[in-house]
């Protein structure tokens, strides 16, 4: 044994003390995006089935999932809304007083400090529950999308959104909604794009608590093909080139090495979307007492700052961030 020539990496690993040392990646509360769901309707506060802990709330009890985002230090929250009504072009979006809008200024109002992220599709808008307009022949037309996109952009600014995150993947979507942002006056206003959005079976949970199933097909016509890698980089340079201000890859779990790939092209801020799925796996596991909960969220979400993402928009973060205090 004594003619042995090796490294002893594990020098460096012999006590907590020296772990924490040498420590390459951190997790902090202020890297998370907190996503809510706000609906129509009063004294409402429904659960989601496939997503243990995360609710669909109405305007008037906000303030009970925005009381405890504050006290916990999450520093953003993105909304998503549910109207009470749907049609083909999906107008709730874009009015004024719709929901989204109605709760972007309550939050702006009450909790000035948080930074508001508005949504920006139709798909939990629109009748048929697609994120453009649809032909009669049931295609998604591309251009005449952009239109609404950017009213529904405008709308959102007007509200009080302190950022808009378009993710309906319509090609030129950010372009059209960065110059109906600049002539109404927001130009000053980021747009946080969902540049890399795969056509991913992990939205399943999601679609349940936005109420935004496609009614008909499915939506690989404009979201990406999980096998593509070079698509992903093709995406995100047009957005970049648009005019984005941050850049989304969604789902992340899957999609580490499009993370590292988008960091590695790109001296932006990338945002990794821990979706819906992702959540509802773990949580699943954890409550038939499979996986230790607290290990495996935070191993999970410190794989996708290491693979490169600067924020992480996800439904652990309320207790990412208790866990991050005890710590």
């Amino acid at each position: 044994m004594t003619n042995l020539q090796f490294k002893r990496h594990r020098r460096l690993r012999q006590n907590a003390t020296m772990r924490a040392m040498v420590k390459e990646t951190y997790l902090h509360k202020e890297d998370f995006i907190y996503p809510i769901f706000v609906m129509e309707g009063e004294n409402v506060k429904n659960p989601v089935a496939s997503m243990p802990g995360i609710y669909q709330f109405s305007l008037d009890r906000l303030h009970e999932e925005m009381d405890e985002v504050v006290a916990l230090g999450i520093p953003s929250v993105i909304l998503f809304g549910l109207p009470a009504e749907k049609d083909a072009v999906g107008s709730e979006a874009y009015h004024d007083h719709g929901i989204i809008q109605k709760a972007i200024r309550f939050v702006k109002e009450n909790y000035p400090e948080v930074m508001v992220i508005a949504d920006t599709c139709l798909c939990e808008y629109t009748s048929h529950g697609h994120c453009g307009v649809v032909s009669e022949d049931e295609r998604i037309l591309n251009d005449p999308s952009l239109d609404l996109l950017a009213q529904t952009a405008i709308s959102q600014a007007k509200a009080g959104a302190d950022i808009i995150a378009p993710s309906n993947m319509m090609d030129g979507f950010v372009a059209a909604i960065r110059k109906g942002l600049d002539e109404a006056g927001f130009e000053d206003t980021p747009i946080m794009s969902y540049a890399v959005k795969y056509a991913s079976a992990y939205y399943g949970p999601f679609r349940e608590a936005a109420d935004g199933a496609p009614k008909f097909g499915d939506r690989k016509t404009y979201q990406m093909d999980p096998s593509n890698r070079l698509e992903a980089m093709r995406e995100a340079a047009s957005d970049v080139e648009e005019g984005a201000d941050f850049l989304i890859v969604k789902p992340a779990l899957s999609y580490l090495d499009i993370i590292r790939d988008v960091r590695n092209n790109h001296d932006m801020p990338v945002v990794a979307y821990n979706v819906s799925g992702e959540y509802a796996m773990v949580k699943a596991a954890a409550l038939n007492g499979w996986m230790d909960e607290k290990q495996t969220v935070l191993e999970t979400l410190l794989s996708m700052k290491r693979a490169g993402a600067d924020l992480i928009m996800t439904y652990h973060a309320k207790d990412a961030a208790r866990w991050l205090e005890e710590k």
